[in-house]
């Protein structure tokens, strides 16, 4: 377990706020050594006019999976508040027991926390070494001595630069630009690994580096947890941490323990030996875990892959219960990731839509159960019971009863009126008895071909 007295610095590439991470989080929360206080950081997506919906399914996120009840720091200028006192976000930031800041725009939180010294009260928390920070994705981005502009990268199209980060790191003499969502592979067709760089753009960036510093890349649904006063980093999770340097790549895979010391010469270029391992293992489990279980898929978009790939086999299948299992495994996956504040809500439409996809080719087969019977077994019944009328008006009463048993073997009742004689499908249990009954001759007449 983590000592308590120890402060912790942790890395996030990506799921923070998904069911990948609860154990983490958990972990993480237990280390608390303090009531002063959790908090959490809207300053990454500021910006954006959702946040308030975004801060409030972080808080409702960390209630509910961790137990942590989170005060949200919002994106505003003391200066603007009557009676506000500018000091006390800073001071809030250093005591706070739990600080947690995740996705949104770099450059955006870089020149926002500038502007409101927080930048400074989060480098004073890991130089004293103050409880648990947790920095994920783009905040991530921020913590190195060069911090990537994502948005204006890959979305605006803006020449690839960095600018300058927090250096949070650099204040433990690890001299490096952290880059979060390391191994993304939205792209499909084209290269979105390294936060949606390519290899391409990292290459130019990486010679724009001191030559005394690297790239830390963090992999998606993949944490590095730094213990401050055991000077040591922990890999977290599904993927690796790697440190590139000049395309160089040394690979320090989940499950693992290594110094500080390590981290430092391999950042500087000075390691003997930049091969990969061996490493230390780490005493803890590192697997991520989500309502599929801790083997099961770790992101969105594999749940709904796993739960529609169950559903056709069980339709291929004529299985209906395994079905509306995998239609229940869907809405409840749907529900987890219903609190990440990182998948965007194309991700959470598209796996509705999945869903109700799959209700609707559950419904036509639904369907044709609830009216086949009668339609289906009308085509063979009907004529049988001319046969029988037949038999019964040619005196072949024992034949009539043989064909009258058989049918109430198969669960179907025959009832004659003066209209005629009718067919009913009997439930199953109700089924096997009525067949019993009628296939001995029961004391009722109406149950006898031989009493018209």
């Amino acid at each position: 377990m983590m000592d308590a007295e120890r402060g912790l610095l942790v890395l996030m590439g990506s799921g923070e706020t998904s069911p990948t991470m609860v154990t983490l989080h958990r972990q993480l929360v237990a280390h608390l050594e303090s009531d002063a206080g959790a908090v959490i950081l809207e300053t990454p997506y500021g910006f954006q006019v959702n946040r308030g919906d975004i801060s409030s399914r972080a808080q409702e996120y960390f209630r509910r999976s961790v137990g942590l009840v989170a005060t949200v720091l919002a994106d505003t200028d003391a200066d603007l508040a009557v009676d506000a006192d500018p000091d006390a976000p800073h001071d809030q930031i250093r005591r706070a027991a739990w600080v947690f800041c995740g996705p949104g725009s770099p450059s955006y939180a870089l020149r926002r926390w500038r502007e409101q010294g927080w930048g400074q009260a989060l480098a004073d928390r890991v130089r004293r070494g103050r409880g648990v920070t947790v920095m994920a994705s783009a905040a991530a981005c921020t913590v190195g001595r060069a911090a990537l502009p994502v948005y204006e990268v890959y979305k605006a199209g803006h020449p690839p630069v960095w600018l300058n980060g927090l250096d949070l790191l650099g204040g433990l003499g690890i001299s490096v630009a952290v880059i979060p969502h390391y191994d993304n592979a939205e792209g499909g067709t084209h290269d979105t690994r390294f936060c949606y760089l390519g290899e391409t753009r990292l290459a130019a960036l990486e010679g724009h580096l001191p030559g005394d510093s690297a790239v830390l890349g963090i992999d998606e649904h993949t944490a590095v947890i730094i213990d401050l006063a055991a000077d040591s980093a922990r890999v977290w999770g599904r993927g690796v941490l790697t440190i590139r340097r000049r395309g160089a790549v040394t690979l320090i895979p989940s499950g693992t323990v290594v110094p500080l010391d390590r981290l430092r010469s391999l950042a500087a270029g000075t390691a003997v030996s930049e091969a990969s391992g061996p490493w230390e293992a780490a005493t803890e489990p590192v697997r991520s875990d989500g309502p599929s279980g801790g083997d099961g898929p770790v992101t969105l978009q594999e749940a709904v892959t796993a739960a529609d790939g169950l559903f056709e086999s069980a339709r291929a299948a004529r299985d209906a219960g395994r079905m509306v299992a995998a239609v229940l495994q869907l809405e409840a996956e749907i529900s987890s990731w219903s609190g990440d504040t990182e998948e965007d809500e194309g991700g959470q439409e598209w796996a509705r839509t999945v869903l109700r996809g799959m209700i609707r080719r559950f419904a036509m087969p639904a369907q044709q159960g609830m009216v086949e019977p009668e339609l289906t077994l009308g085509r063979v019944i009907d004529p049988l019971l001319d046969l029988r009328g037949a038999l019964r008006a040619q005196g072949a009463y024992d034949l009539a009863d043989r064909l009258r048993a058989s049918l109430a073997a198969g669960g179907v009742r025959i009832r004659d009126d003066a209209r005629g004689s009718r067919w009913q499908l009997l439930p199953g249990e109700e089924a096997e008895v009525i067949g019993t009954e009628e296939s001995i001759g029961s004391a009722d007449n109406a149950s006898s071909d031989r009493y018209p």
